[in-house]
């Protein structure tokens, strides 16, 4: 199965970066591209650096938007893996990954469960956490496990995915530098974002496709001092091995081959799920075990 990423910057308006994208989903749909991952809130700027109630009028669109990328993914035959700012009444919003089938219907979605509330990142503000749990969403490509930027970070995600039967870990994300941290940092960061994601593949035996944005995006409100997002997206098989990798300036397509197969085979020779202790992990129940 092939599938592609796409990594891009944000184009100004909603309206120039939606004809982006869908002017690069044309170009894998040409290199028969079955499933296709955008960027987390690929239409818009990344809106969290600030506070401020004026974006929650971006999610007023939901409806709007899903039934246009619906359109997308019936026209082009593909099953298209979104990220979009959900709002479900006034006050109560998400930021929630839909995934549609070939057909344009909505194969399912996913809210985002963990929600960052850091300089830059103020995304307590905006989002109310998942309440839909960790459920894969079965595709005509396989069952995908869809999981949201923060959400890469935890063990626990990747695992609960995984065992109840993801084929494959999908992260949309945007995550990037400030421009004042020194280079030795940012490698730091960079390393700790690519090695966390590759130990899911290889703790769970699946494999990872990680789609971040590229650009620097200043904050609106002027009181942060932007954001550089570092793309660098990347999909790894079921041993962690990078099988393409974009740079962190570029927009970029990515595309990779994934065989089911090679899930079985991994797993019959390093049987992970056998050897699981679960009478022994209650602590993870606890926040702290103390």
């Amino acid at each position: 199965m092939k599938t592609a990423l796409i990594q891009q910057r944000f184009y100004g308006t909603k309206e120039a970066t939606v004809q982006a994208t869908l002017s690069k989903i044309r170009e894998a749909v040409q290199q028969d591209a079955e499933l296709i991952v955008l960027q987390e809130l690929h239409q818009t700027e990344y809106f969290c650096q600030s506070e401020d109630t004026k974006f929650f009028t971006y999610a007023n669109d939901f409806e709007a938007d899903v039934n246009y990328w619906s359109e997308v993914a019936r026209e082009h035959n593909i099953v298209l893996v979104t990220s979009l700012f959900e709002k479900r009444t006034a006050g109560l919003y998400h930021n929630t990954a839909v995934v549609f089938e070939k057909n344009g219907a909505v194969a399912g979605k996913y809210r985002k469960m963990h929600i960052p509330d850091d300089p830059g990142f103020y995304e307590k503000f905006y989002f109310t956490p998942g309440d839909l749990g960790f459920e894969p969403i079965q595709t005509s490509v396989g069952k995908l496990g869809v999981l949201v930027c923060w959400d890469q970070w935890y063990p626990e995600a990747a695992r609960i995915m995984m065992l109840k039967g993801a084929e494959i870990l999908i992260y949309p994300t945007a995550i990037g530098w400030f421009e004042e941290d020194p280079e030795e940092e940012k490698q730091r960061q960079l390393d700790a974002w690519m090695t966390i994601q590759r130990s899911h593949a290889i703790a769970n035996t699946v494999p990872v496709i990680s789609c971040n944005r590229v650009g620097f995006e200043a904050d609106n409100t002027g009181i942060m001092p932007g954001i550089r997002f570092w793309g660098n997206s990347f999909i790894c098989g079921v041993q962690g091995e990078i099988l393409t990798q974009a740079n962190d300036s570029d927009e970029q397509i990515l595309y990779a081959e994934i065989a089911h197969e090679r899930t079985k085979e991994v797993r019959d020779i390093w049987p992970f799920l056998r050897d699981r202790r679960i009478e022994k992990y209650n602590c993870l129940l606890k926040r702290y075990c103390d």
